[in-house]
């Protein structure tokens, strides 16, 4: 990691009221001291500031007040996401104060620090060639690096830093800060170094791992009359139970005081496996590494990779022979209980880097394999049992789906554990459950034949996200096609229609449970929600269980009852956030299922689709949201298949025949109305009779006459005149196909006219609607003057529907349609207005 600026860097409190520091000797910007006040200064204002600042930033020994400008100038180009424009002067002088060996370091911090805010930059002239010290060098490295690479600058940045780097010996003072700049200069350009830099730097890095002093450091003399030699003396390193360490050191041995050999081998571990993945001259993806792999299970493998003397080794293989010690003596250090709370912590996480090292290492070099499963076994066996180190189970069983055909291991038994017990444990832990999705989008390449257990397991998974929804929405929305096959596609669209309400159960599931001290915080509004007693009922145990399963059943639960029961907490916020992400995974889940959705599973996903309309959890503006996806969505089930509108016939006939729900199923009414129109012909399928027309449109008719005669009330509320619209266009299409019905149609639609000019209370008469209407009941009409005309505008072939029938002026539709308009333009009395 490059130096950056810390909190601690800058005094806490320099100043008090905006720019104008606590001296009195910047200029009176009088602001408060927030990020917005300073997003707020004009340019005018800020210049005079810069000026300022190279006043104060050209004198010889720059004092306090400059660190307080410089601050100040910091907050101010940082607080916008723009670059904003400093005097080139000002500019210059950062530079310079940057680059001065005799400036104190909080300034050049300060310097480095504003000049990569403005970074990419035209107007920088930095240059490393010259820099000596090492702290310097990592600081003005951190401004070129940030400028992109437009004029090579990390290869002549990556050049400098092994320049010193091989002019020091390895315990030379401040070292340490070059390895962030190589670490740096690695990831933006493994292939700038020379070979000759690759070797030096292995050969550093193994020093530093595995020869670092097990003293503790001597502690800076305080010159008190009480400091005696004897107290300054330094003692061994400890482990972090307290024991006396008696091995090498590593990142988790504890002292007092650090060594600078000390504090390089902490450093060379954080970057050691970056380090391992771009300097190896193979890499992972080596075209070799099959034919290595034959010689896996063979006894020159492993004797080979137990008798060769390491100091004979190349410094790469040398590299990976100590990285492998110290991860096994960090799995060693991993089984101590830690006295303090920060080292078990620091356990966990430099655990689950110990592992991805080893890894890497067997990736690179296939003789590891072996030496690594004992140890990996071991310890996936003691982590099972240990919830609070849940998190190192993630790379290892990405490991044994590596490497686990291999070393004929079999991986589905720590892959059941994974997936069935950590989702349904700690859902609640955000940091978990982010890199538990992650390590999921990451595996997926390596599942192979245990890609099922991925699948069946999504119940589990929706856990995470329904706990989770804000930050794992995106990453669902990339997983989801994984998970969805022709199988579990209806149990998944339940289960995400259901997940605002498995939030809902979850949050109850926590309230219930004994252990408190793992219970997040609450929704103050629902400290003691009604349904806690009621959840104990038997008669909501089963729909819990089923809600909350941890794999796919291959049933559907109706859970109307457990809606009602959970509804109190319907206005808890994490249960709104995940209601406002359903409508997104919607869409990721229909477009993996079209792609693979034959005739019957677009009929059960229909079918679901108007049976879930109004069997939904009602959180705030959730069903509105949810109806506008469900209706999109069933015109492209129906444009896949268009035969389902026949197959569906009797269901389709009695979701239009209800209108209690008009208001809440607007969108998914006019939907299915539209698919109606379109799909019900023989065109589209044979099966497709006169009969069946007409009771669809005695059924439609019957619909319209009662939403277009009747007045709003509690029970038939508002009628939106967009569905008014879909239904006249819908009764004749189906009239153009069964001419018996054209004379009702007609004066239906002259009906229409005249009521959208009356002044009817009803509310499909409002103005910004009655427009719409009279329009669309003229040009219907019109069409239904020539009945063959309009059967053929209303029902064309599959090859009129080609776009090109439509763009091209002398084509069939664009030409009949011409030919109507001019017949009826002098029977101006049909024409609106």
């Amino acid at each position: 990691m490059l130096p950056s600026l810390l909190p601690g860097d800058i005094p806490s409190d320099p100043a008090q009221g905006g720019i104008s520091g606590s001296r009195g000797q910047v200029p009176q910007l009088q602001v408060a001291n927030t990020p917005l006040s300073f997003r707020e200064i004009q340019d005018e204002e800020l210049q005079k500031f810069c000026s300022r600042v190279a006043k104060l930033l050209q004198k010889d020994e720059p004092g306090p007040d400059a660190v307080d400008a410089l601050q100040r100038l910091f907050l101010i180009v940082s607080a916008t996401k723009y670059k904003r424009r400093l005097e080139k002067t000002c500019v210059d002088l950062l530079q310079t104060t940057l680059c001065s060996p005799k400036c104190p370091e909080q300034l050049q911090l300060l310097c480095a620090a504003i000049l990569r805010e403005r970074s990419p930059s035209d107007d920088l002239s930095l240059s490393c060639d010259r820099v000596q010290s090492s702290q310097q060098l990592s600081l003005v490295a951190s401004v070129l690096l940030a400028q992109g690479d437009r004029k090579e600058e990390v290869r002549s940045v990556g050049q400098r830093a092994f320049r010193v780097l091989e002019s020091r010996q390895p315990e030379g003072p401040s070292l340490r800060h070059l390895l962030p700049v190589v670490s740096k200069v690695t990831r933006l350009a493994p292939h700038s170094l020379h070979e000759d830099q690759t070797s030096l730097l292995s050969k550093r890095l193994v020093d530093w791992l595995r020869y670092a002093s097990i003293q503790q450091g001597v502690p800076h003399a305080s010159g008190g009359f009480f400091s005696t030699p004897r107290a300054r003396q330094p003692g061994p390193v400890t482990e972090v139970d307290g024991a006396v360490a008696t091995d090498f050191f590593t990142v988790l041995s504890t002292g007092q005081h650090f060594t600078e050999d000390q504090w390089l081998n902490v450093q060379a571990f954080s970057m050691l496996r970056a380090w391992l993945l771009a300097s190896s001259p193979q890499g992972p993806s080596a075209p070799d590494s099959d034919d290595r792999s034959e010689l896996e299970g063979s006894t020159l493998s492993v004797l080979s990779a137990t008798s060769t003397a390491s100091h004979l080794l190349p410094p790469q293989e040398r590299l990976r022979e100590k990285a492998f010690e110290y991860c096994q003596r960090l799995a060693e250090q991993s089984t101590r209980r830690a006295l303090r709370k920060g080292d078990a912590d620091l356990q966990k996480a430099c655990l689950v880097e110990a592992v991805l090292v080893l890894d890497v290492l067997c990736r690179q070099d296939p003789s590891f394999l072996y030496r690594t499963l004992s140890c990996l076994k071991a310890l996936h066996t003691r982590l099972c049992g240990d919830p609070a180190r849940a998190r190192a189970l993630l790379p290892i069983a990405q490991f044994f789906l590596r490497h686990g055909e291999a070393a004929a291991v079999d991986s589905e038994a720590i892959l059941q554990h994974l997936f069935t017990r950590i989702p349904c444990e700690l859902f609640h832990s955000p940091t978990l459950a982010f890199e538990f999705v992650r390590f999921c989008g990451d595996s997926l390449p390596l599942f192979g034949r245990n890609l099922d257990i991925l699948k069946q397991s999504f119940p589990n998974l929706f856990k995470l996200l329904a706990w989770n929804s804000p930050p794992l929405t995106s990453e669902f929305v990339e997983l989801l096609p994984w998970l969805v096959d022709p199988g579990t596609a209806v149990e998944m669209l339940h289960a995400l229609l259901d997940l605002p309400c498995l939030t809902a159960a979850l949050d109850l599931q926590l309230r219930l449970s004994p252990a408190a001290s793992e219970r997040p915080l609450w929704d103050a509004s629902l400290r003691n929600p009604s349904c806690l007693e009621a959840s104990r009922d038997p008669q909501f145990q089963a729909l819990l269980q089923h809600l909350l399963r941890a794999k796919a059943s291959g049933t559907v639960e109706k859970l109307a009852p457990l809606h009602q029961l959970l509804q109190p907490m319907a206005s808890c916020a994490r249960v709104v956030q995940c209601a406002e992400a359903v409508p997104t995974l919607l869409q990721a889940f229909f477009s993996a299922v079209t792609q693979f959705a034959d005739g019957v599973l677009a009929n059960q996903l229909a079918l679901l689709l108007l049976e879930r309309c109004d069997s939904l959890y009602q959180v705030p503006q959730y069903e509105a949201r949810v109806h506008r996806v469900l209706s999109s969505q069933f015109l492209a089930l129906c444009a896949l298949h268009p035969s389902l509108v026949v197959e569906l016939a009797k269901e389709l006939l009695e979701f239009v025949g209800s209108v209690s729900s008009v208001r809440s199923r607007g969108a998914m009414l006019a939907s299915v109305a539209w698919a109606i129109g379109e799909y019900l012909s023989v065109s589209w399928d044979r099966r497709c009779t006169v009969e069946q027309i007409n009771r669809f449109f005695e059924a439609l008719e019957a619909l319209l006459f009662e939403l277009t005669q009747s007045r709003p009330s509690a029970a038939l509320p508002e009628c939106p005149p967009q569905v008014i619209a879909v239904l006249v266009t819908t009764l004749t299409k189906l009239a153009s196909r069964s001419q018996d019905l054209i004379p009702r149609v007609s004066l239906f639609l002259s009906k229409m006219r005249t009521l959208a000019q009356s002044p009817a209370p009803s509310s499909m008469h409002r103005e910004e609607g009655a427009a719409a209407v009279r329009a669309r009941a003229a040009e219907l009409l019109t069409l239904l003057k020539m009945p063959s005309v309009a059967q053929f505008a209303f029902t064309p072939s599959a090859e009129l529907s080609k776009p090109r029938y439509h763009r091209d002026a002398n084509t069939a539709l664009p030409l009949a349609l011409r030919t109507v308009s001019r017949l009826v333009e002098k029977e101006m009395g049909l024409l609106p207005g």
